[in-house]
Protein backbone atom coordinates (compact mmCIF):
# COMPACT_ATOMS: atom_id res chain seq x y z
CA UNK A 1 0.00 0.00 0.00
CA UNK A 2 1.72 3.42 -0.65
CA UNK A 3 1.60 6.76 1.46
CA UNK A 4 -0.90 8.52 -0.66
CA UNK A 5 -3.37 6.12 0.26
CA UNK A 6 -2.37 5.47 3.60
CA UNK A 7 -2.87 9.84 4.07
CA UNK A 8 -6.71 9.10 2.97
CA UNK A 9 -7.14 7.12 5.68
CA UNK A 10 -9.14 7.99 9.11
CA UNK A 11 -7.00 7.90 12.47
CA UNK A 12 -9.50 5.06 13.36
CA UNK A 13 -8.72 3.11 9.89
CA UNK A 14 -4.81 3.19 10.76
CA UNK A 15 -5.25 1.42 14.16
CA UNK A 16 -7.80 -1.22 12.86
CA UNK A 17 -5.20 -1.69 9.56
CA UNK A 18 -2.14 -1.31 11.97
CA UNK A 19 -3.68 -4.07 14.37
CA UNK A 20 -4.77 -6.21 11.08
CA UNK A 21 -0.60 -6.66 10.31
CA UNK A 22 -0.16 -7.63 13.99
CA UNK A 23 -2.71 -10.45 14.59
CA UNK A 24 -1.28 -11.80 10.66
CA UNK A 25 2.70 -11.07 12.13
CA UNK A 26 2.03 -13.21 15.33
CA UNK A 27 -0.26 -15.98 13.39
CA UNK A 28 3.07 -15.98 11.27
CA UNK A 29 5.42 -15.94 14.18
CA UNK A 30 3.21 -19.10 15.71
CA UNK A 31 3.67 -20.61 12.24
CA UNK A 32 7.31 -20.21 11.90
CA UNK A 33 7.49 -21.39 15.84
CA UNK A 34 5.87 -24.45 15.12
CA UNK A 35 7.76 -25.17 11.87
CA UNK A 36 10.76 -24.49 13.83
CA UNK A 37 10.46 -27.46 16.26
CA UNK A 38 8.95 -29.90 13.77
CA UNK A 39 12.50 -28.98 11.78
CA UNK A 40 14.61 -29.83 15.15
CA UNK A 41 11.94 -32.82 15.82
CA UNK A 42 12.71 -34.26 12.08
CA UNK A 43 16.86 -33.03 12.44
CA UNK A 44 16.91 -35.47 15.57
CA UNK A 45 15.01 -38.22 13.73
CA UNK A 46 17.27 -38.07 10.92
CA UNK A 47 20.60 -37.91 13.24
CA UNK A 48 18.75 -41.19 15.25
CA UNK A 49 17.83 -42.66 11.91
CA UNK A 50 21.60 -42.66 10.55
CA UNK A 51 23.37 -43.87 13.86
CA UNK A 52 20.91 -46.46 13.54
CA UNK A 53 21.57 -47.12 9.66
CA UNK A 54 25.76 -47.07 10.83
CA UNK A 55 24.65 -49.52 13.38
CA UNK A 56 23.24 -52.12 11.03
CA UNK A 57 26.13 -51.49 8.41
CA UNK A 58 28.38 -52.19 11.16
CA UNK A 59 26.22 -55.10 12.07
CA UNK A 60 26.18 -56.25 8.15
CA UNK A 61 29.75 -56.38 8.29
CA UNK A 62 29.90 -59.25 11.25
CA UNK A 63 29.93 -62.65 10.51
CA UNK A 64 26.53 -64.24 10.89
CA UNK A 65 25.39 -66.23 14.26
CA UNK A 66 26.22 -70.12 13.25
CA UNK A 67 26.33 -73.23 15.71
CA UNK A 68 30.19 -73.59 15.02
CA UNK A 69 31.31 -69.64 16.15
CA UNK A 70 28.45 -68.97 18.92
CA UNK A 71 25.24 -71.11 20.94
CA UNK A 72 22.94 -71.67 18.12
CA UNK A 73 21.69 -74.76 18.50
CA UNK A 74 22.63 -77.25 15.44
CA UNK A 75 18.88 -77.73 14.35
CA UNK A 76 18.79 -73.79 13.36
CA UNK A 77 22.00 -74.01 11.21
CA UNK A 78 22.62 -73.61 7.44
CA UNK A 79 22.72 -77.24 5.92
CA UNK A 80 24.58 -76.99 2.35
CA UNK A 81 23.11 -79.52 0.26
CA UNK A 82 25.78 -82.65 -0.07
CA UNK A 83 27.52 -82.88 -3.46
CA UNK A 84 26.08 -85.72 -5.51
CA UNK A 85 28.96 -89.17 -4.76
CA UNK A 86 29.93 -91.01 -7.70
CA UNK A 87 28.11 -94.44 -6.59
CA UNK A 88 31.36 -97.03 -6.62
CA UNK A 89 31.40 -100.90 -7.03
CA UNK A 90 31.48 -102.44 -3.53
CA UNK A 91 34.18 -105.02 -3.31
CA UNK A 92 33.07 -108.24 -1.93
CA UNK A 93 33.05 -108.73 1.82
CA UNK A 94 31.85 -111.26 4.66
CA UNK A 95 27.93 -110.96 5.51
CA UNK A 96 27.30 -109.09 8.52
CA UNK A 97 24.08 -111.20 10.65
CA UNK A 98 22.05 -110.66 13.34
CA UNK A 99 23.85 -112.86 16.25
CA UNK A 100 21.73 -115.83 17.93
CA UNK A 101 19.85 -115.81 20.97
CA UNK A 102 21.62 -117.36 23.93
CA UNK A 103 18.57 -117.98 25.48
CA UNK A 104 15.53 -118.74 23.20
CA UNK A 105 11.97 -119.16 24.74
CA UNK A 106 11.40 -122.21 22.11
CA UNK A 107 12.96 -124.67 19.67
CA UNK A 108 11.17 -125.26 16.30
CA UNK A 109 12.83 -128.52 14.80
CA UNK A 110 11.74 -128.29 11.16
CA UNK A 111 12.46 -131.63 9.50
CA UNK A 112 12.18 -132.49 5.93
CA UNK A 113 9.38 -135.29 5.01
CA UNK A 114 10.92 -136.05 2.09
CA UNK A 115 13.16 -135.51 -0.49
CA UNK A 116 13.06 -132.78 -3.21
CA UNK A 117 14.18 -134.08 -5.62
CA UNK A 118 13.20 -138.07 -5.76
CA UNK A 119 10.29 -137.66 -3.10
CA UNK A 120 12.29 -140.48 -0.72
CA UNK A 121 10.61 -141.13 2.44
CA UNK A 122 13.60 -138.99 5.16
CA UNK A 123 13.25 -139.73 8.78
CA UNK A 124 15.16 -137.86 11.78
CA UNK A 125 18.62 -139.08 11.52
CA UNK A 126 18.45 -138.09 7.95
CA UNK A 127 19.31 -135.17 9.07
CA UNK A 128 21.75 -134.55 11.60
CA UNK A 129 22.97 -131.26 10.07
CA UNK A 130 20.94 -128.02 10.26
CA UNK A 131 21.02 -124.28 9.39
CA UNK A 132 19.49 -122.20 12.45
CA UNK A 133 18.73 -118.81 12.95
CA UNK A 134 15.91 -116.68 14.69
CA UNK A 135 12.37 -115.45 14.56
CA UNK A 136 11.15 -112.57 16.77
CA UNK A 137 8.17 -111.89 16.97
CA UNK A 138 5.53 -110.15 19.89
CA UNK A 139 2.86 -111.92 21.35
CA UNK A 140 -0.59 -110.59 21.11
CA UNK A 141 -0.52 -107.80 24.26
CA UNK A 142 -2.58 -107.35 26.81
CA UNK A 143 -3.26 -106.82 30.05
CA UNK A 144 -3.30 -108.95 32.81
CA UNK A 145 -6.65 -108.20 35.28
CA UNK A 146 -7.06 -109.75 38.73
CA UNK A 147 -10.05 -109.89 40.18
CA UNK A 148 -9.76 -109.56 44.11
CA UNK A 149 -12.40 -110.79 45.94
CA UNK A 150 -11.62 -109.16 49.52
CA UNK A 151 -14.37 -111.73 52.06
CA UNK A 152 -15.60 -110.55 55.15
CA UNK A 153 -17.63 -111.62 57.67
CA UNK A 154 -18.62 -111.55 61.37
CA UNK A 155 -16.35 -113.03 63.57
CA UNK A 156 -18.27 -116.14 65.66
CA UNK A 157 -16.71 -115.51 68.94
CA UNK A 158 -17.23 -111.63 69.38
CA UNK A 159 -19.16 -111.22 66.88
CA UNK A 160 -18.05 -108.44 64.83
CA UNK A 161 -17.80 -107.41 61.61
CA UNK A 162 -14.76 -107.78 59.86
CA UNK A 163 -12.73 -107.72 56.29
CA UNK A 164 -9.99 -109.49 54.91
CA UNK A 165 -6.61 -107.47 54.43
CA UNK A 166 -5.95 -106.53 51.01
CA UNK A 167 -3.30 -108.18 48.79
CA UNK A 168 -0.37 -106.15 48.86
CA UNK A 169 -0.02 -103.84 46.14
CA UNK A 170 -3.84 -104.54 45.37
CA UNK A 171 -5.30 -102.11 47.49
CA UNK A 172 -9.08 -100.63 46.33
CA UNK A 173 -9.03 -97.40 44.68
CA UNK A 174 -7.89 -96.88 41.12
CA UNK A 175 -7.85 -100.29 39.71
CA UNK A 176 -4.30 -99.43 37.89
CA UNK A 177 -1.16 -101.01 39.37
CA UNK A 178 2.02 -99.44 39.26
CA UNK A 179 3.39 -101.41 36.19
CA UNK A 180 1.42 -99.67 34.15
CA UNK A 181 1.71 -96.31 35.56
CA UNK A 182 5.51 -96.41 35.23
CA UNK A 183 4.99 -97.40 31.99
CA UNK A 184 2.47 -94.28 30.91
CA UNK A 185 4.76 -91.96 32.52
CA UNK A 186 8.20 -93.55 30.76
CA UNK A 187 6.25 -92.73 27.58
CA UNK A 188 4.69 -89.39 28.51
CA UNK A 189 8.66 -88.02 29.50
CA UNK A 190 10.74 -90.07 27.51
CA UNK A 191 8.79 -90.35 24.39
CA UNK A 192 6.65 -86.69 24.87
CA UNK A 193 3.57 -88.45 24.25
CA UNK A 194 0.25 -86.21 24.97
CA UNK A 195 -2.35 -87.55 27.20
CA UNK A 196 -4.47 -87.67 24.35
CA UNK A 197 -2.31 -89.96 22.49
CA UNK A 198 -1.28 -91.95 25.66
CA UNK A 199 -5.46 -92.96 25.51
CA UNK A 200 -5.37 -93.66 22.26
CA UNK A 201 -2.37 -95.90 22.54
CA UNK A 202 -3.07 -97.57 25.29
CA UNK A 203 -6.23 -98.91 23.67
CA UNK A 204 -4.83 -99.66 20.40
CA UNK A 205 -2.05 -101.15 21.59
CA UNK A 206 -1.96 -102.62 24.79
CA UNK A 207 -5.47 -103.43 25.00
CA UNK A 208 -6.00 -100.87 27.96
CA UNK A 209 -9.16 -98.93 27.92
CA UNK A 210 -7.80 -95.47 30.09
CA UNK A 211 -9.29 -91.67 30.18
CA UNK A 212 -6.99 -88.43 29.37
CA UNK A 213 -8.35 -87.75 33.31
CA UNK A 214 -7.27 -91.12 34.62
CA UNK A 215 -4.01 -90.65 32.98
CA UNK A 216 -3.86 -87.45 34.88
CA UNK A 217 -4.48 -88.78 38.05
CA UNK A 218 -2.28 -91.52 37.78
CA UNK A 219 1.12 -89.29 37.16
CA UNK A 220 -0.42 -87.25 39.77
CA UNK A 221 -0.64 -89.67 42.62
CA UNK A 222 2.97 -90.71 41.08
CA UNK A 223 4.35 -87.16 41.96
CA UNK A 224 4.81 -88.17 45.55
CA UNK A 225 7.56 -91.24 45.21
CA UNK A 226 9.04 -89.25 42.21
CA UNK A 227 9.40 -86.02 44.63
CA UNK A 228 11.43 -87.96 47.32
CA UNK A 229 13.42 -90.09 44.61
CA UNK A 230 14.52 -86.76 43.15
CA UNK A 231 15.10 -85.01 46.80
CA UNK A 232 17.70 -88.31 47.50
CA UNK A 233 19.15 -87.06 44.23
CA UNK A 234 19.77 -83.60 44.79
CA UNK A 235 21.31 -85.00 47.97
CA UNK A 236 23.93 -87.42 46.48
CA UNK A 237 24.32 -84.02 44.29
CA UNK A 238 24.97 -81.14 46.68
CA UNK A 239 27.27 -83.70 49.00
CA UNK A 240 29.59 -84.38 44.97
CA UNK A 241 33.08 -82.64 45.23
CA UNK A 242 32.69 -81.31 41.23
CA UNK A 243 29.09 -80.08 40.47
CA UNK A 244 28.50 -79.12 36.78
CA UNK A 245 25.03 -77.01 35.73
CA UNK A 246 23.17 -75.04 33.14
CA UNK A 247 19.66 -74.37 32.26
CA UNK A 248 17.33 -73.91 29.12
CA UNK A 249 13.92 -71.67 29.17
CA UNK A 250 10.83 -73.97 30.00
CA UNK A 251 7.40 -73.25 29.62
CA UNK A 252 4.61 -73.51 32.71
CA UNK A 253 1.03 -72.11 31.82
CA UNK A 254 2.17 -69.87 29.18
CA UNK A 255 4.78 -67.83 30.78
CA UNK A 256 8.72 -68.52 30.49
CA UNK A 257 10.00 -70.36 33.37
CA UNK A 258 13.39 -71.96 33.36
CA UNK A 259 14.61 -75.81 33.88
CA UNK A 260 18.33 -76.02 35.38
CA UNK A 261 19.81 -79.22 35.48
CA UNK A 262 22.91 -79.83 38.32
CA UNK A 263 25.05 -82.84 37.97
CA UNK A 264 27.64 -85.21 39.26
CA UNK A 265 29.23 -88.20 38.12
CA UNK A 266 26.81 -90.57 39.78
CA UNK A 267 23.54 -87.66 39.65
CA UNK A 268 21.68 -85.85 37.55
CA UNK A 269 18.93 -83.20 39.56
CA UNK A 270 16.44 -81.43 37.06
CA UNK A 271 14.65 -78.50 38.48
CA UNK A 272 12.34 -75.65 36.96
CA UNK A 273 12.15 -72.76 38.47
CA UNK A 274 10.46 -69.25 37.29
CA UNK A 275 13.81 -67.45 37.25
CA UNK A 276 16.98 -67.99 36.07
CA UNK A 277 18.71 -66.18 38.28
CA UNK A 278 21.52 -67.68 41.01
CA UNK A 279 18.71 -67.91 43.88
CA UNK A 280 17.81 -71.26 42.34
CA UNK A 281 21.41 -72.53 42.63
CA UNK A 282 21.84 -71.19 46.08
CA UNK A 283 18.35 -72.78 47.19
CA UNK A 284 19.54 -76.28 45.77
CA UNK A 285 22.70 -76.02 47.74
CA UNK A 286 21.42 -75.12 50.72
CA UNK A 287 24.70 -73.79 52.51
CA UNK A 288 26.86 -76.37 50.44
CA UNK A 289 29.97 -75.26 48.96
CA UNK A 290 31.35 -77.36 46.35
CA UNK A 291 35.43 -77.71 45.37
CA UNK A 292 34.89 -77.01 41.56
CA UNK A 293 31.42 -76.07 39.83
CA UNK A 294 31.27 -76.61 35.92
CA UNK A 295 29.68 -73.91 33.83
CA UNK A 296 29.67 -71.33 31.24
CA UNK A 297 30.30 -67.72 31.64
CA UNK A 298 26.62 -67.01 32.86
CA UNK A 299 26.52 -64.54 36.21
CA UNK A 300 24.39 -66.75 37.62
CA UNK A 301 26.62 -69.35 37.23
CA UNK A 302 29.26 -68.20 38.98
CA UNK A 303 30.67 -68.28 42.66
CA UNK A 304 28.52 -71.63 43.54
CA UNK A 305 32.19 -73.21 44.25
CA UNK A 306 35.19 -72.72 45.46
CA UNK A 307 36.89 -73.06 41.96
CA UNK A 308 34.78 -73.06 38.81
CA UNK A 309 35.89 -74.31 35.51
CA UNK A 310 34.52 -73.04 32.41
CA UNK A 311 33.36 -74.98 29.69
CA UNK A 312 35.97 -74.96 26.83
CA UNK A 313 33.84 -75.61 24.08
CA UNK A 314 32.06 -71.84 24.29
CA UNK A 315 34.62 -70.14 24.61
CA UNK A 316 36.14 -72.12 21.39
CA UNK A 317 33.30 -71.14 19.75
CA UNK A 318 33.14 -67.42 20.71
CA UNK A 319 37.14 -67.19 20.04
CA UNK A 320 35.85 -68.83 16.55
CA UNK A 321 33.11 -65.63 15.98
CA UNK A 322 35.92 -63.40 16.95
CA UNK A 323 38.35 -65.13 13.47
CA UNK A 324 35.20 -65.03 11.49
CA UNK A 325 35.03 -61.45 12.20
CA UNK A 326 38.69 -60.66 11.38
CA UNK A 327 40.22 -60.60 14.47
CA UNK A 328 44.08 -61.86 13.94
CA UNK A 329 45.64 -60.96 16.89
CA UNK A 330 44.28 -62.21 20.00
CA UNK A 331 41.49 -64.71 18.90
CA UNK A 332 43.52 -67.16 16.65
CA UNK A 333 46.23 -67.99 19.30
CA UNK A 334 44.17 -67.88 21.80
CA UNK A 335 41.66 -71.01 20.04
CA UNK A 336 45.05 -73.17 19.23
CA UNK A 337 45.74 -72.85 23.13
CA UNK A 338 42.37 -73.75 23.84
CA UNK A 339 42.61 -76.77 21.56
CA UNK A 340 46.18 -77.55 23.34
CA UNK A 341 44.34 -77.82 26.89
CA UNK A 342 42.04 -80.11 25.32
CA UNK A 343 44.33 -81.92 23.74
CA UNK A 344 46.46 -82.39 27.43
CA UNK A 345 42.63 -83.17 29.17
CA UNK A 346 42.40 -86.18 27.15
CA UNK A 347 45.37 -87.53 28.14
CA UNK A 348 45.28 -86.74 31.34
CA UNK A 349 44.84 -90.34 32.66
CA UNK A 350 48.28 -91.28 31.09
CA UNK A 351 50.33 -88.30 32.40
CA UNK A 352 52.14 -87.44 36.41
CA UNK A 353 50.68 -85.50 38.33
CA UNK A 354 54.09 -82.87 38.73
CA UNK A 355 53.88 -83.26 34.80
CA UNK A 356 50.48 -81.64 34.82
CA UNK A 357 51.41 -78.91 37.06
CA UNK A 358 54.13 -77.91 34.45
CA UNK A 359 51.31 -77.93 31.73
CA UNK A 360 49.22 -75.61 33.56
CA UNK A 361 51.97 -73.62 34.32
CA UNK A 362 52.81 -73.28 30.98
CA UNK A 363 49.13 -72.28 29.49
CA UNK A 364 48.84 -69.78 31.79
CA UNK A 365 52.37 -67.92 30.79
CA UNK A 366 51.10 -68.94 27.01
CA UNK A 367 47.93 -67.14 28.40
CA UNK A 368 49.78 -64.14 29.73
CA UNK A 369 51.47 -63.77 26.08
CA UNK A 370 48.36 -63.53 24.20
CA UNK A 371 46.88 -61.39 26.58
CA UNK A 372 49.37 -58.70 25.71
CA UNK A 373 48.22 -58.90 22.17
CA UNK A 374 46.00 -56.04 21.40
CA UNK A 375 42.78 -57.54 19.36
CA UNK A 376 42.16 -56.14 15.98
CA UNK A 377 38.31 -56.12 16.44
CA UNK A 378 35.26 -55.40 18.42
CA UNK A 379 34.54 -58.59 18.90
CA UNK A 380 37.61 -60.04 19.91
CA UNK A 381 38.43 -56.98 22.23
CA UNK A 382 35.01 -58.35 23.82
CA UNK A 383 36.74 -61.58 24.20
CA UNK A 384 40.12 -61.01 25.43
CA UNK A 385 38.51 -58.40 28.30
CA UNK A 386 36.38 -61.08 29.29
CA UNK A 387 39.13 -63.64 29.81
CA UNK A 388 41.18 -60.99 31.57
CA UNK A 389 38.42 -61.05 34.47
CA UNK A 390 38.33 -65.58 34.58
CA UNK A 391 41.28 -66.56 33.37
CA UNK A 392 41.81 -68.16 36.68
CA UNK A 393 38.59 -70.76 35.92
CA UNK A 394 40.56 -71.69 32.42
CA UNK A 395 42.54 -74.95 33.16
CA UNK A 396 41.32 -75.76 37.16
CA UNK A 397 40.71 -79.60 35.08
CA UNK A 398 44.66 -79.67 34.20
CA UNK A 399 45.52 -80.77 37.59
CA UNK A 400 42.25 -81.92 38.58
CA UNK A 401 41.31 -85.06 36.56
CA UNK A 402 37.69 -85.34 38.03
CA UNK A 403 36.79 -81.85 36.52
CA UNK A 404 35.77 -81.97 32.95
CA UNK A 405 36.88 -79.18 30.33
CA UNK A 406 33.52 -78.89 28.56
CA UNK A 407 30.19 -78.44 29.86
CA UNK A 408 28.55 -80.94 27.58
CA UNK A 409 27.40 -83.57 30.33
CA UNK A 410 24.78 -80.72 31.29
CA UNK A 411 23.83 -79.79 27.40
CA UNK A 412 23.54 -83.35 26.90
CA UNK A 413 21.11 -83.85 29.87
CA UNK A 414 18.74 -80.74 28.81
CA UNK A 415 18.50 -82.09 25.69
CA UNK A 416 15.85 -84.62 25.76
CA UNK A 417 14.02 -81.68 27.66
CA UNK A 418 14.39 -79.45 24.88
CA UNK A 419 12.48 -82.31 22.22
CA UNK A 420 10.29 -82.49 24.94
CA UNK A 421 9.21 -78.48 24.89
CA UNK A 422 9.45 -78.60 21.61
CA UNK A 423 6.54 -81.50 21.03
CA UNK A 424 3.85 -80.77 23.49
CA UNK A 425 4.44 -76.75 23.66
CA UNK A 426 4.57 -76.32 27.69
CA UNK A 427 3.34 -77.59 31.36
CA UNK A 428 -0.46 -76.77 31.65
CA UNK A 429 0.38 -76.83 35.59
CA UNK A 430 2.98 -76.60 37.84
CA UNK A 431 2.30 -80.03 39.73
CA UNK A 432 3.41 -81.38 35.57
CA UNK A 433 6.47 -79.31 35.79
CA UNK A 434 7.54 -80.96 39.11
CA UNK A 435 6.45 -84.24 38.14
CA UNK A 436 8.79 -83.98 34.89
CA UNK A 437 11.62 -82.67 36.51
CA UNK A 438 11.55 -85.72 39.06
CA UNK A 439 11.55 -87.86 36.53
CA UNK A 440 13.90 -87.00 34.31
CA UNK A 441 16.08 -86.75 37.21
CA UNK A 442 15.11 -90.41 38.15
CA UNK A 443 15.78 -91.31 34.76
CA UNK A 444 19.02 -89.76 34.08
CA UNK A 445 20.40 -91.31 37.66
CA UNK A 446 18.83 -94.63 36.80
CA UNK A 447 20.84 -94.68 33.39
CA UNK A 448 24.34 -93.51 35.15
CA UNK A 449 23.80 -96.71 37.22
CA UNK A 450 22.86 -99.10 34.01
CA UNK A 451 19.51 -98.59 34.42
CA UNK A 452 16.75 -98.10 31.47
CA UNK A 453 14.22 -95.41 31.89
CA UNK A 454 11.13 -97.98 32.33
CA UNK A 455 13.03 -99.69 35.39
CA UNK A 456 13.92 -96.59 36.98
CA UNK A 457 10.91 -95.37 36.81
CA UNK A 458 9.25 -98.99 38.52
CA UNK A 459 11.52 -99.05 41.06
CA UNK A 460 10.53 -95.68 42.47
CA UNK A 461 6.90 -96.51 41.82
CA UNK A 462 6.88 -99.70 43.17
CA UNK A 463 8.66 -99.24 46.26
CA UNK A 464 7.46 -98.01 49.74
CA UNK A 465 8.15 -94.65 50.37
CA UNK A 466 10.36 -94.59 53.05
CA UNK A 467 12.99 -97.04 50.39
CA UNK A 468 13.01 -95.14 47.51
CA UNK A 469 16.61 -94.92 46.83
CA UNK A 470 18.30 -95.13 43.32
Amino acid sequence: MNPDTLARFSKDDLIALILAQAEVIARQTTQIEALTKRVEALTKRVEALTKRVEALAAELGKPAKTPDNSSVPPSQGHKPNREERRVKKRRGRPGAFRPLSETPDRVVEALAAACPHCDHVLCATDQSEFHAYDHIDLPPIKPVVTRVHRHRGICPCCRRGFSAPCPEGMTPGSPFGPGLAALILHLHVTQAISFERLARLMDEVFGVTISEGAIANLLARAEAPMIIAAENIAEEVRSSSVVASDETSARVKGKTWWQWVLLSSTAVYHVIADSRGAKVVIDFLQGAVPEVWVADRYAAQNGHGIERQLCLAHLLRDSQYAIDEGDTAFAPGFKLLLLRAVAIGRRRETLKDSTLVQYRTDLDRRLTKLLGQPPTTSAGCKLARAIRKCRNDLFVFVTRRDVPYTNNGCERALRPSVIFRKVTGCFRSHWGARLYAAAASVIATGRLNGKSALQAIQDVIAAPPAAVIL
